[in-house]
């Protein structure tokens, strides 16, 4: 792909970056990134508030919100990075879709496996979508150099970050890994703006496998133990 990657291809990713600072931002002024009252209320996650509670809108809100500074630099950087390449490749309102969904998503596999007492937050669960559908961009483009160059670094960035996440306490490692299926299937059901996309036999499937992953972390979610 020779065309010159610049700010007009990219500016979902430059509004996803500034909406992350905003909302820490916010946090900051209603106390502290790092303060649990200001998290909940904010729409961490919380697998009580979500299902007792009702509040399944964390499942969204979560991946806006980080807590400490290099939590959100961290991010911002990997997703800047990612979104350079993966935006002109799938289009602006693709990349925005997968994007929000993966973090969705994630928060899902969160909501059906992590602690019921546990409480997380950060654009990590959207950030593996994008490795996941850029794994998924890869592999229906090997004939691209470049391209299946950045699905092979996108799977050895998502092993490498899963790998330190069983070193790193308190980090939400059941997000990551449903961020990076969700990311995976939506790649193939969305396609992508200027490459190969998956024939529609494979769109189907994958889209027949999110649906059950969508009812089956639901349901095993909807399981609290009090």
């Amino acid at each position: 792909m020779k065309q010159k990657i610049n700010l007009s291809q990219s500016f979902v990713t430059l509004g996803i970056l500034i909406g992350l600072l905003i909302v820490f931002l916010i946090e900051v002024f209603l106390g502290s990134s790092e303060n649990i009252n200001v998290l909940m209320k904010m729409g961490a996650m919380n697998n009580y508030a979500v299902v007792a509670g009702h509040q399944w809108w964390r499942l969204f809100a979560a991946q806006f919100l980080h807590i400490g500074v290099m939590h959100l630099v961290s991010n911002a950087i990997i997703i800047y990075y990612m979104g350079q390449y993966m935006e002109p490749i799938m289009g602006h309102v693709r990349f925005l879709v997968t994007y929000l969904l993966a973090g969705i998503g994630g928060n899902l596999f969160s909501l059906a496996f992590s602690s019921d007492r546990g409480l997380s937050a950060g654009a990590s669960t959207a950030l593996f979508g994008l490795f996941g559908a850029m794994v998924a961009i890869g592999l229906r483009n090997l004939h691209n150099p470049m391209i299946s160059f950045l699905g092979r670094q996108a799977l050895v960035l998502a092993l490498i970050n899963l790998a330190l996440d069983i070193f790193v306490p308190g980090i939400d490692i059941w997000g990551h890994i449903g961020g990076l299926i969700t990311g995976f299937l939506l790649a193939i059901i969305l396609g992508d703006r200027v490459m190969r996309t998956y024939n529609p036999k494979w769109r189907v499937l994958a889209g027949a496998v999110l649906i059950v992953y969508i009812v089956w972390t639901v349901r095993t979610g909807m399981v609290i133990s009090f």
